[in-house]
């Protein structure tokens, strides 16, 4: 019996089912006085030379300007097209392409936001502001605000004019219709100054405060210079 169960062994170790027989082959690498094996299927083998044997193809001068004359005759054909339809589609196309590079054109000219501060205006009485609105409207001295809005110049002539003066007049031309109040609040959170009075022609007047001490920095870091307000507008 026992000679039986060898035999029976000896025949299936003879006949390896099919699991156990594979196409793989080894490999023996010996770098630095190291041994490695590494099995590779056929397939792999076959893959392995082609992607060696592949190069990048770079593109001739003549290939890159040809593909930009095709490009540059398809754009042709569509906006010269007697189709109404595809001429708008390529419009909105152009359109929407100018306004990503605007974009990220203005990305540059982004300024850092502070954290705002905490800022309580004086408490004036009705006699106070009186005086100060007729003191302010008598005075001459202004600053302008044109077209390109606050910045940081208009806060800097603001203070050089508290310097000598209680009161500042703040001209805004051209102004639409809401804007000066809204010019009002933006200087009076950068200038930390009180408005006394919104006239109808556009005019603000500033006070600067009982206790107004002049700041070493006038102008906001948080606005615009104007050579940045000027790129960003042309």
């Amino acid at each position: 019996q026992r000679s039986d169960i060898i035999g029976s062994h000896g025949n299936q170790g003879n006949k390896l089912p099919s699991r156990y027989t594979s196409n793989e082959s080894v490999e023996l690498k010996t770098q630095n006085d190291v041994v490695r094996f590494s099995l590779y299927k056929p397939g792999d083998i076959g893959s392995i030379k082609n992607s060696q044997n592949k190069k990048t193809v770079k593109k001739s001068r003549k290939a890159k300007l040809n593909e930009l004359r095709f490009y540059r005759l398809k754009a042709k054909q569509k906006m010269y097209s007697p189709n109404p339809e595809v001429r708008i589609l390529y419009k909105l196309g152009k359109a929407k392409r100018k306004e990503t590079w605007l974009i990220e054109k203005l990305r540059k000219f982004d300024v850092p936001k502070l954290p705002p501060e905490t800022f309580d205006p004086e408490i004036l009485t009705e006699e106070e502001r009186h005086y100060l609105k007729r003191t302010g409207e008598k005075k001459k001295h202004y600053v302008p605000v044109g077209r390109r809005g606050v910045f940081g110049g208009v806060v800097l002539n603001m203070h050089l004019h508290w310097k000598n003066h209680e009161t500042v007049k703040v001209i805004c031309k051209p102004c639409k219709p809401g804007q000066a109040q809204q010019y009002a609040e933006e200087l009076a959170r950068l200038s930390k100054g009180i408005v006394i009075d919104i006239k109808p022609n556009n005019i603000i007047i500033f006070y600067r405060g009982k206790n107004y001490v002049q700041p070493k920095v006038m102008s906001p870091p948080d606005t615009l210079s104007k050579v940045k307000v000027i790129l960003i507008l042309h």
